[in-house]
């Protein structure tokens, strides 16, 4: 495989994010996520919302880059941010093709984080590039150190395998994700 490096997302390649976004998505979840989910996506949207949210500064957007393309990327941001924003752009872009979707609201359970914990929102590597070390340097990127947390499909082992390897736990908190209606759970680092 070719050399791959990691740099902060531009406005340039924004755009190039959402398709790897997306085909993420279609390529990570096609046995576990409905199709009609994973065929409403729309590319100038998540494009538009990931725009947003590098111009905002608020987030840190690693991307993996191989020759120039990007083949994975990172999100993360200050949980507190997270849980007082909630992002209504991406989720119109889902419930507008699949399912009714208001208002996210804290799981049962969850609590405000203490100061300073970050919470990794995406991390998705084409699939053609997974178990190559590039996802550990986007985590690394994207959420350094302690304390982090992150939400995650309760089905998915391959990603909890992966968690668990960076030092995160199932909290026992567990909500439905409100894009995919699929049971998720938050896992705790630090």
């Amino acid at each position: 495989m070719s050399d791959w490096r990691i740099a902060p997302l531009t406005a340039n390649r924004v755009t190039e994010l959402a398709s790897c976004h997306i085909a993420s998505w279609r390529e990570s979840y096609d046995t576990l996520v409905p199709a009609h989910i994973l065929d409403g996506f729309d590319l100038d949207r998540s494009a538009i919302t990931w725009e947003r949210r590098r111009a905002e500064g608020t987030h840190r957007l690693p991307v993996a880059l191989v020759d120039d393309r990007v083949i994975g990327f990172a999100s993360a941001t200050d949980r507190r941010r997270t849980l007082a924003h909630v992002d209504h752009d991406a989720i119109t872009e889902i419930a507008d093709k699949s399912c009714a979707v208001s208002k996210i609201d804290p799981a049962p359970g969850e609590t405000d984080p203490p100061p300073g914990e970050t919470e990794l929102e995406a991390l998705y590597i084409r699939s053609a590039w997974h178990g190559t070390g590039i996802a550990d340097a986007l985590i690394e990127s994207a959420a350094p150190g302690s304390p982090c947390t992150l939400w995650v499909f309760a089905d998915y082992p391959r990603a909890h395998a992966f968690y668990r390897r960076h030092g995160f736990t199932d909290t026992g908190i567990h909500r439905l994700d409100p894009f995919t209606l699929l049971p998720e759970q938050l896992w705790r680092r630090g």
